[in-house]
């Protein structure tokens, strides 16, 4: 016949086993006030905030984000310039791209009760995901990785919440082709987040379906070389108009082009040409380090039409 397991009172090691158990639990959770750890949180030196241009953005399209950091009114001052790390995750937590930055105003010369804004244009990575996506943002040493307290939702580990987005489909963008004057695209080793297309001659050719409506064409774009020390002159033109004009350096720009919808006509497809007035062949600038045989004008980064 089966034992009840009430008929005999528990032994003196079960006992001993079972109070060990309650105050490791009341120890867990604090229950035991004068165990309770003295350490104070370190103060929030800033609040931050994000806000976007659009809170639902397709693969591949852009959106401004506006960064907000109100620094405290008794913040202590910063001995160094921190950086501002920013993680874009999905619904599981996962980290699906990056937008760390230095701030325009170095930390060092935030003062307490300031705010400072500024905005960064950075565009959706073209990756098998649609859904929601959560920012992750904070402030980080450069010297000693460690981050700083700051105020707001913190999703673990300093690392603080500040806004949501919604990523849609490529095919809610508007459908671009890289024409005539492009290379293949390339991306550098061990980071296919990033990815450019050289032009090929003095004329590379963009086609896009037509928005029919007014637009914003953003041109990211470099000449890594130091090829030309005076620059590029690159020439941007929509059918016989010449819609943009500047200087490349070395250094990366990112062009925003404002078009009216009467320019793009009537026509299903445009056409926006990229014009340089100088092309190089690496082989032939650097021998001895090159065997790149291309022709090459400006790297180009992004080409985007954005209806607004």
């Amino acid at each position: 016949m089966a034992m009840n397991s009430l008929s005999h009172p528990p032994s003196r090691n079960t006992l001993h086993h079972r109070s060990l158990a309650v105050i490791i639990a009341l120890l867990a959770s604090g229950g035991i006030a004068g165990c309770r750890s003295s350490e104070t949180p370190a103060p929030a030196v800033a609040t931050p905030s994000v806000t976007l241009s659009r809170t639902k953005v397709p693969l591949g399209a852009p959106v401004d984000i506006t960064y907000r950091f109100v620094v405290a009114p008794d913040a202590p001052a910063f001995t160094e310039n921190n950086r501002v790390f920013v993680h874009v995750v999905d619904t599981d937590e996962k980290l699906m791209w990056t937008d760390d930055h230095d701030p325009p105003t170095p930390t060092t010369e935030w003062k307490p009760g300031q705010t400072i804004e500024y905005v960064r244009t950075v565009f959706v990575p073209v990756r098998p995901y649609i859904g929601g996506a959560s920012i992750h943002l904070g402030l980080y040493s450069p010297a000693s990785q460690q981050r700083l307290a700051l105020s707001g939702q913190d999703a673990g580990q300093r690392a603080y919440n500040v806004a949501s987005m919604e990523i849609l489909p490529q095919s809610e963008a508007v459908f671009t082709v890289l024409k005539d004057g492009w290379h293949s695209a390339e991306t550098p080793p061990n980071n296919d987040q990033v990815e450019w297309s050289w032009t090929s001659k003095n004329q590379a050719v963009i086609a896009f379906k037509n928005p029919k409506r007014d637009a914003i064409f953003y041109l990211d774009l470099d000449n890594p070389s130091d090829v030309f020390p005076d620059g590029q002159q690159v020439q941007v033109t929509l059918g016989t108009k010449t819609v943009d004009e500047f200087v490349l350096h070395p250094a990366r720009q990112l062009r925003k082009i404002a078009i009216p919808a009467g320019a793009f006509g009537a026509e299903d497809m445009v056409e926006l040409k990229v014009g340089v007035d100088k092309v190089f062949v690496p082989a032939q600038v650097n021998p001895s380090s090159s065997r790149d045989g291309r022709q090459l004008g400006v790297r180009v980064f992004h080409a985007v039409i954005a209806p607004q």
